[in-house]
């Protein structure tokens, strides 16, 4: 089974996926039967009853997942069986979903993994309840800073319970597209207990006098945060917002508080709040310096691929120095200088943007936009060893590995890795090598305690367990590195276990894994 890049299955998803498509798979359980005959067939002749009321009926495929394992992500594009979370236990899977939120994978390989397990449309475990798996995959999204991706999940689902709606409604007002849920809310009021957002609502319909009352009612029976009382207060009442003094910020607003910030003219800088807020800053409204910081917060932990922070990064020419502005200057440099095709001006330019990429933790993107680019141009020999390790860490890793010359052991190492190959020898100063190398030595087996996992329909448990594992691996836990890279080799994950092992060895080789 071969997983792609999210941004090229998302791609997929957003164009028509072709019939020949099929994904590769390396598990007999993956292959998909997707032509079969229609269940039911009517003969085109057939007399139609006039005298007949037609009720009014909700049409899915038969074989499409209930409300718990809805996606975004079809099986005939990810390669991942319906079955995925079927044989789990609900409660073990959403564990594994909540020490994720904040522990994030490792590498990036592992983080576009974990985004299409929680993006997959597959069945939820048989002993399901409600909607609890699908509130967890919605908020790892969410806190991942994938809002716009997790908010189409959400719509995928029809009909909102109490518990999606408040999920749904947080999404929405970092979108903001929050006016179509307001809507339903002031149409359903018992969708969401919580007051601030009654309010919020109420007014975005223009009932400002029932917001104030609603106000007025929950100050009196305290069922305001101090912060809440204050914000919703300077929001209905304008002439006593501009007498009263700045309120202080919060450390983790909701999305509403943000949102009542912004409204009464006290917005809120998005760098020190959690990640979700940053999707606010990438419309490029707030400034050009806020949507540059946002946008490499989101590519650092790929929730925006690197053709929209290359967008953002050539959108216009610096305005100072230091920091960002220096990326700022460095990238459209090298931009230029790859356009030129002077490969001397090529190396001046790349040797002095790679240490701002790796100080700013955007080596992943960066080769993933500009490696294929470097690789046939005459380089000097500093940018030639950066061009390979680009190309290393690039989509076309193979391909770059088939040109490497055998005479650096860390280069004729990392080549060996990205062919799927036993390395020959292992160098001694490569962080990982040994706990690498030992995931290629021999056929691919996963350890015993996940071996079975995938035959008992807990495959998806088994990817979770195994990024998860990799974390302590890329610590220094060399048995836990081995098991990881194993487990996704023998489930068919082949592209993604050399993904995550070249991308550990050399973002710790460089000193830019964050």
């Amino acid at each position: 089974m071969q997983i792609k890049p999210l941004h090229l299955i998302l791609a997929c998803v957003a164009g028509s996926v072709a019939a020949e498509d099929t994904p590769l798979s390396a598990i007999g359980w993956l292959n998909i039967q997707r032509n079969a005959p229609p269940v039911v067939t009517m003969q085109p002749d057939a007399p139609i009853a006039e005298s007949a009321s037609i009720p009014n009926v909700d049409v899915q495929p038969l074989d499409a997942p209930g409300v718990g394992g809805v996606g975004l992500l079809p099986s005939s594009v990810t390669g991942l069986p319906p079955s995925l979370w079927t044989g789990s236990a609900e409660r073990d899977v959403v564990a594994l979903l909540k020490q994720m939120q904040v522990r994030r994978p490792a590498v990036p390989a592992l983080t576009s993994l974990l985004h299409i397990l929680m993006l997959a449309e597959a069945d939820p475990p048989s002993n399901a309840e409600g909607e609890v798996l699908l509130h967890a995959r919605v908020n790892l999204l969410y806190h991942h800073g994938l809002v716009a991706p997790a908010e189409a999940l959400m719509e995928r689902v029809g009909d909102l319970s109490p518990q999606l709606f408040d999920l749904a409604f947080d999404l929405a007002l970092l979108t903001g597209s929050d006016e179509a849920l307001c809507m339903v809310l002031n149409d359903t009021p018992s969708l969401s207990t919580d007051l601030p957002t009654r309010i919020w609502c109420l007014t975005r319909s223009g009932d400002y006098p029932r917001a104030m009352t609603v106000y007025q009612t929950g100050v009196a029976l305290g069922q305001f945060s101090e912060l809440d009382a204050e914000l919703l207060l300077r929001f209905l009442d304008p002439e006593y917002s501009e007498e009263a003094a700045p309120v202080q910020s919060p450390v983790r607003p909701t999305p509403l508080q943000f949102r009542l910030f912004e409204a009464i003219g006290e917005a809120l800088p998005t760098t020190p709040l959690p990640l979700p807020f940053a999707v606010v800053e990438v419309s490029g409204d707030s400034g050009w310096r806020a949507q540059l910081l946002a946008a490499e917060r989101l590519a650092r932990v790929g929730a925006i691929d690197g053709n929209q922070l290359l967008g953002v990064y050539t959108e216009q020419r610096r305005a100072a120095s230091g920091g960002v502005w220096d990326r700022v200057e460095a990238l459209q440099d090298f931009e230029t200088a790859l356009k030129s095709g002077d490969a001397e001006r090529v190396s001046v330019t790349l040797e002095k943007l790679w240490p701002q990429m790796r100080a700013a933790g955007l080596l992943v993107p960066f080769a993933k936009l500009f490696a294929t680019d470097l690789q046939d141009l005459q380089l000097s020999e500093r940018a030639a060893r950066i061009a390979a390790l680009a190309g290393l860490l690039s989509d076309d890793y193979e391909t770059t590995a088939r040109t490497i010359t055998q005479d650096d052991a860390t280069f004729a190492f990392l080549a060996s890795i990205a062919q799927g190959q036993s390395p020959v020898s292992i160098p001694t100063d490569l962080p990982h090598a040994d706990a690498i190398a030992a995931a290629w030595v021999g056929p691919a087996q996963a350890p015993d305690e996940t071996a079975a996992l995938p035959t008992q329909d807990r495959l998806g448990e088994a990817l979770l367990q195994a990024i998860r594992d990799f974390g302590p691996g890329a610590a220094g836990d060399d048995t836990e590195l081995t098991d990881a890279l194993l487990t996704l080799r023998a489930f068919g994950l082949e592209d993604t276990a050399r993904r995550a092992a070249l991308q550990l060895a050399i973002l710790d080789m460089e000193g830019a894994r964050r």
